[in-house]
């Protein structure tokens, strides 16, 4: 984690969000966004997903996205991509990644839906990744995390054992993954469920296995399994910028959690996120232009932060 803050967020709307959006969102556009929220002092954004422009056309420029990454002072922002398979790791050292995000899903049903392949074969596909990883010189290789999908139930299976997670987990680290990202993939999470699961991994993985917590706010869920997640130790989420998005397999899903709001919560609970909220909502206004249909979402947004907020991330003030 950097230096100077308490809780990491990780900007997943310029993939997560847009990947289900109607309608092509500009490269300038996206450009314009991550530099932005760069600029706020966001400590990690995924820019978008190493995958054939014909499955999903909203990442037909994901070369000039990374390209512009590359060509801009992002400071300590850790830029990252997804990856479905050893293609799209291709594609990312071809394009000097520095951290690529591997996906599988813990239900079998879903796995096969998204990527063809069951889970098991998704950790072979991920373990021959890490092999090419090690085997490339040490200028070129990159961080590699290992994503557990649906681990809090799946629209096509209900729910899921927590034991097939803790599996699935198992097998990433053991194959070789650097750091883990737990996903509410649908939006079924509650608490309860967070708070057991967290700790369940933590049990079974030890503590030298670091986490991300992913969820959506379908249900209005996404702040409460956040808490949830912080009181089991958990430092790193993933949000999204006005709640953009949604999800193909979970009819009426909304995007992930409010990013806007994710950090008001930890700044007004003394977390350090080393974002610059006023900035953060200002960048609202480019999502609105450029996808005026798109569902947003957002209580910072429509109510304002309450008389007397004060974040826990100090900014210095220019002189006049």
């Amino acid at each position: 984690m950097r230096y100077g803050i308490d809780i990491e967020f990780r900007e997943v709307g310029m993939r997560d969000g847009l990947q289900n959006v109607d309608g092509f969102f500009p490269t300038e556009a996206k450009i314009a966004w991550m530099k932005a929220e760069i600029a706020t002092g966001m400590p990690a954004i995924e820019v978008c997903s190493f995958v054939p422009p014909k499955l999903i056309p909203q990442f037909k420029d994901a070369v000039e996205v990374v390209e512009a990454a590359h060509a801009t002072d992002t400071g300590d922002c850790i830029i990252s991509a997804l990856i479905p398979n050893m293609k799209g790791a291709e594609r990312g050292v071809e394009l000097g990644m520095k951290k690529l995000n591997f996906v599988a899903s813990v239900s079998e049903t879903h796995n096969l839906s998204n990527v063809r392949r069951k889970p098991e074969e998704s950790i072979e596909d991920f373990r021959r990744i890490v092999e090419m990883r090690d085997a490339l010189p040490v200028d070129k290789q990159f961080v590699i995390d290992g994503g557990l999908s649906t681990v809090f139930g799946c629209t096509m299976e209900g729910n899921v054992a927590p034991a097939a997670t803790v599996k699935l987990a198992q097998q990433f680290i053991e194959a070789g993954a650097d750091h883990l990202t737990v996903c509410d993939t649908v939006g079924y999470a509650n608490p309860r469920q967070v708070r057991d699961m967290f700790r369940l991994l933590q049990s079974e993985l030890g503590p030298d296995v670091t986490m991300t917590a992913h969820f959506h706010d379908t249900r209005g869920m996404g702040l409460a399994n956040m808490e949830a997640a912080l009181d089991s130790g958990i430092r790193s989420f993933d949000a999204c910028l006005a709640g953009l998005g949604g999800c193909p397999w979970a009819p009426g899903a909304t995007g992930n959690m409010v990013m806007e709001d994710g950090v008001f919560m930890a700044e007004a609970m003394g977390l350090r996120t080393g974002i610059d909220l006023d900035a953060l909502c200002g960048i609202r206004e480019l999502i609105e232009t450029n996808l005026p249909d798109a569902r947003l979402s957002g209580a910072i947004a429509k109510a304002g932060v309450p008389k007397g907020y004060a974040p826990a991330t100090q900014f210095a003030v220019a002189a006049e």
